[in-house]
């Protein structure tokens, strides 16, 4: 479908501490955030380690999205969205402390915060060095970070007991900040490609991060859950499925603002759509997942439609693309409840669909009004949302069909879903 000023999208087959915002020009300190405070309600619901360890993923990997959108907007001058960029890490950054609370102790939790919360604030300087083209200032932020990554490592090799090398942990420590940091600099450099690639590549090596730390510091019995089936499956959608909210609120983002960037995020989702065929593949076969990757193409397609409707205030093609999305929406449910044996319901896959695409039109709608806190607010809650989805997935696929996942070690996020869906 043709998109008004930029042509066409690819069909796809598939805490921040409180002092960061004493840097920005006329910005409010926001009051400091405790940090064992309550977990949200969804936490509460399943307190077991195993899906304690799918939070400590997704935070992981929420964590890289956020990081490198602050560092972005850095980049542009963009100080309204840094400020609201900035309290998503710091929500961010107290959600996963209280979970380390949680995990693996008090203790444990105090001695991570600082250090997180520092790395973060060497992560804004770098971006404001590559903004300011301070090449000073950027060997400054260079060598902080370095710093960081080797007392991170430490930090996580040390609570492991010995269950993780102190080399493997600081190597996956420097390989975060690597991408983090040079997913920056080809941003900066205008080299989009490169910079959404890296964009993709953080997220998923921070979020396998997240089970590798949980693999190696849960309790051996804890730890031994990590690989049954359901709970592999659990995972693995969820971190594709929440990729894909990411990456609809970065590439409406693009949309909305006529940004130059707009056709490398229309690639960067594509290669989402065909990660996510590629589970379908896996688990119901290549015609299931062609069948799944045209509707998904078509749900991308809309919502980005929707978003540029937006940006030119046009209600007609506004109302348009929300009845594509209905549509799509009611097909994307059959096809769903068909796939689940009828274990869920078309009603009940419906109305998550619809209060997916209703937060992430939300989000295009306040983004274009500038209203960046509330734009934020809406992408935080929408990554969550996507792991009671894929839980809520995974349980009615059942064991039978979650075997079906390719199985490797927890290093490598157990094999990955890598198999490609031919194209259509």
């Amino acid at each position: 479908m043709p998109i008004p000023g930029h042509g066409r999208i690819w069909r796809a087959l598939p805490v921040l501490c409180a002092g960061l915002l004493f840097l920005l020009p006329g910005a409010a300190p926001p009051a400091a955030p405790a940090h064992h405070e309550a977990a949200p309600s969804r936490y509460e619901a399943a307190p077991s380690a195993p899906d304690l360890a799918i939070q400590f993923e997704a935070l992981l990997g929420q964590h890289s999205v956020l990081a490198a959108d602050l560092m972005r907007s850095r980049i542009r001058g963009d100080d309204d969205f840094v400020q609201s960029a900035n309290a998503a890490l710091g929500k961010n950054t107290t959600a996963m402390t209280t979970l380390i609370g949680q995990m693996f102790g008090k203790a444990t939790a105090d001695k991570f915060s600082p250090m997180w919360s520092e790395h973060i604030v060497e992560l804004f300087a770098y971006a404001g060095a590559l903004a300011a083209h301070d090449d000073d200032a950027l060997d400054d932020a260079r060598k902080e970070l370095v710093e960081y990554e080797q007392e991170l490592g430490d930090f996580f090799a040390d609570a492991s007991r010995g269950r993780l090398p102190r080399s493997a942990a600081r190597a996956a420590v420097v390989q975060h900040v690597g991408h983090l940091t040079e997913q920056a600099d080809a941003y900066a450099a205008k080299d989009y490609t490169t910079a959404d690639a890296l964009y993709r590549m953080g997220y998923q090596h921070t979020y396998d991060l997240g089970l590798t730390l949980a693999n190696a510091l849960l309790p051996a019995g804890d730890a031994t859950t990590l690989k049954q089936p359901l709970w592999r499956l659990r995972s693995q959608l969820g971190k594709l499925l929440a990729e894909h909210a990411a990456l609809v609120e970065d590439l409406t983002r693009a949309a909305v603002t006529r940004s130059p960037d707009f056709a490398a995020s229309g690639q960067m989702i594509n290669g989402n759509t065909r990660d996510l065929g590629a589970a379908m593949d896996t688990l119901f076969g290549s015609s299931a997942a062609r069948q799944f990757q045209a509707l998904w193409g078509d749900h991308v397609e809309q919502l980005v439609a929707y978003a540029t409707a937006t940006a030119g205030q046009d209600q007609a093609k506004q109302a348009q693309a929300k009845t594509g999305l209905a549509g799509i929406e009611n097909r994307m449910a059959t096809f769903l409840d068909g796939a689940t044996g009828k274990r869920i319901g078309t009603d009940k896959l419906k109305a998550a669909l619809q209060e997916h695409d209703l937060m992430l039109l939300k989000h295009a709608d306040a983004y274009a009004a500038k209203d960046y806190a509330t734009a934020h607010d809406v992408a935080y809650d929408t990554y969550q949302e996507m792991f009671e989805l894929a839980r809520t997935m995974a349980d009615a696929f059942g064991a039978t069909v979650a075997a079906r996942l390719p199985k490797g070690g927890a290093q490598t996020g157990y094999g990955g879903m890598a198999v490609v869906v031919e194209k259509r």
